[in-house]
């Protein structure tokens, strides 16, 4: 049974940076495709972005050019940098392996 911890959320002024991890455990992660998503209070859950096996990206409009994914299969994590952050950005963040998500990590971008 896949297992997944987000880490690495906090309080951040617009403008600023954060790195998102996400630790998985139970799957053989090397070969699963990961992706991140967030929801905002009152609004549906989206998509932020995808990385396959293969270490192919991809982004919703949103973040592209200020967010990026990548992964470690030696450590068994998928990160979210996430730059240039803006008030909209704020969200819990959560990743996703094959339906699964862990209990998220809150990213709040105010002055």
């Amino acid at each position: 049974q896949v297992q997944l911890v987000e880490s690495g959320g906090g309080l951040v002024q617009p403008g600023g940076s954060l790195r998102l991890s996400c630790a998985v455990s139970g799957i053989i992660f090397s070969i699963y495709g990961m992706d991140w998503y967030r929801q905002a209070p009152g609004k549906q859950r989206e998509f932020v972005a995808s990385i396959t096996a293969g270490g192919l990206t991809n982004y919703a409009d949103s973040v592209k050019g200020r967010f990026t994914i990548s992964r470690d299969n030696a450590k068994n994590t998928v990160y979210l940098q996430m730059n240039n952050l803006k008030p909209e950005d704020t969200a819990v963040y959560y990743c996703n392996c094959m339906g699964s998500t862990g209990q998220g990590t809150q990213v709040t971008v105010s002055s």
